[in-house]
C-alpha cells in the first residue's frame, strides 16, 4: 500500500466509529429523557397526594373543633331548661327581669354558634328531630300524630341535631 492509500483508508475508517457512537448517545439521551419524565410524573403525583392530605387533615381538624364547641354548648342546655322553668314560675318582677337577661345572653350565645331551637309545636311529629315521651288522646279537631306540647326544647346546628326535642304527641 502506498501512503496515499493508507491515509484514505484511515480517513474512511474514522467516520465509522463516530457513527456508531451517535446511536449510543441518542439511546442514552432517550433513556435520560424517559427517566426525567418518570421523575416529573412522580413529583406531580407526590405533590398532589400531599395537597390532598393537607386538605383532608385541615377539614378533619376544623370539624373536630366545631364538634368540640357544640359539645360544650350542649352541656348548657339543661341550665337553659332550668332558667325557662324559673322564668315561668317567678312572681317577683325584678327577679323575672334578671332571669330574662340571663336567658337573652344564652340565646345570643346560641345565635353566635349558629345553633337554632327546634320548635315542632303544632307540626306533624318528625322522628328526625323529636323524641316522643308521651302520647295523648286528640282533642276535637286535632289530627293524629301532631305535636301537642314541647316538654324540652331541641337544638340543632347546621342541620345536625344536638338534642332532640322531647314532645307529647297526639295518638
Amino acid at each position: 500500500m502506498t501512503e496515499n492509500q493508507t491515509d484514505e483508508k484511515e480517513l474512511t475508517e474514522e467516520p465509522v466509529p463516530e457513527q456508531a457512537e451517535a446511536p449510543a448517545e441518542e439511546s442514552e439521551l432517550s433513556k435520560a429523557r424517559a427517566e426525567a419524565e418518570d421523575m416529573k410524573r412522580r413529583l406531580y403525583s407526590v405533590t398532589a397526594e400531599y395537597e390532598n392530605y393537607r386538605k383532608r387533615t385541615a377539614l378533619t381538624r376544623s370539624q373536630a373543633y366545631a364538634e368540640g364547641r357544640a359539645d360544650v354548648v350542649s352541656k348548657l342546655f339543661p341550665v337553659a331548661d332550668n332558667l325557662d322553668r324559673a322564668l315561668s314560675s317567678c312572681k317577683d318582677e325584678a327577679t323575672r327581669q334578671g332571669i330574662q337577661m340571663v336567658v337573652k345572653s344564652f340565646e345570643k350565645l346560641l345565635e353566635e354558634e349558629k345553633i337554632t331551637v327546634i320548635n315542632p309545636l303544632g307540626q306533624a311529629f318528625d322522628a328526625e328531630k323529636c323524641e316522643a315521651i308521651m302520647a295523648a288522646e286528640p282533642e276535637s279537631g286535632e289530627q293524629s300524630g301532631m305535636v301537642r306540647q314541647v316538654y324540652l326544647k331541641g337544638y340543632e346546628q347546621n342541620g345536625k341535631v344536638l338534642r332532640f326535642a322531647q314532645v307529647i304527641v297526639t295518638k
